[in-house]
């Protein structure tokens, strides 16, 4: 013979629930875990330039307190706040930048489209010989860098508008 206490069946309906709370909680921290973050592909790509760098190769850009600084597996590019030149940030490359007179190792697509996605950099050693860094990286992920570019570097990044597309 069962004998039933009056919090009895109120027991028994919160302990149905422990397992489907449990698997909840387990589900809410699996984004915040270290799963799968090892396979995220960083925000910006080598997309042209006079640097011997690969097309395509995957890296940061480290915003330093005297230079932006491009690392990816290929190779890596700095380049100093001071000798910086021009700094777009556009939906292709705009053609002042392709008419200029550089040696380019590897020339950036075309580009077009309805948003930015190209950061050039054209930047000046001291024995005047031109640099050009372009990387691609979508909106999303290159607004946090432009005001700490900005902030940094005392320039302006030339930011093509919505309005300017057509």
């Amino acid at each position: 013979m069962c004998i039933q206490r009056p919090g009895n069946k109120l027991m028994k309906a919160q302990m149905r629930k422990v397992p489907w709370l449990i698997c909840s909680l387990a589900l809410l921290m699996l984004p915040g875990s270290s799963f799968g973050r090892g396979s995220e592909k960083p925000p910006f790509q080598y997309a042209g330039g006079t640097e011997t760098i690969k097309r395509g190769c995957a890296g940061d850009l480290e915003v330093m307190s005297d230079a932006l600084v491009f690392k990816c597996p290929a190779g890596s590019v700095e380049m100093p706040f001071s000798a910086i030149t021009l700094l777009q940030y556009r939906p292709d490359v705009s053609k002042h930048v392709r008419k200029m007179k550089i040696k380019w190792r590897v020339r950036p697509d075309s580009g077009g489209g309805s948003h930015n996605k190209y950061l050039t950099v054209l930047f000046e050693e001291e024995n005047k010989t031109r640099h050009i860094v372009v990387l691609k990286v979508e909106p999303q992920e290159m607004r946090p860098y432009l005001a700490e570019i900005e902030l940094k570097s005392g320039k302006r990044v030339e930011v093509m508008g919505h309005e300017d597309y057509q």
